[in-house]
């Protein structure tokens, strides 16, 4: 099972325009042991808009996951 924990550092660097068309980035960052046979994982994750130089969103993801 996998659970959506949150988001760190959330910040928005650009607008988006209606109809723009984006790209999402996800790179792991850390994976941890929690309680109950599970695991932490804390992402880095860059929002991308089509012909814009900067992203328009960088964000901490974290999830849990549990075996």
């Amino acid at each position: 099972m996998g659970v959506n924990y949150g988001l760190n550092r959330v910040r928005f660097t650009s607008p988006v325009l209606v109809g723009s068309q984006l790209r999402a980035r996800f790179a792991v960052e850390s994976v941890t042991d929690v309680d109950n046979g599970g695991v932490q994982v804390e992402w880095n994750v860059t929002l991308e808009r089509l012909g814009s130089e900067r992203p328009v969103c960088v964000a901490e993801f974290i999830t849990r996951h549990y075996f």
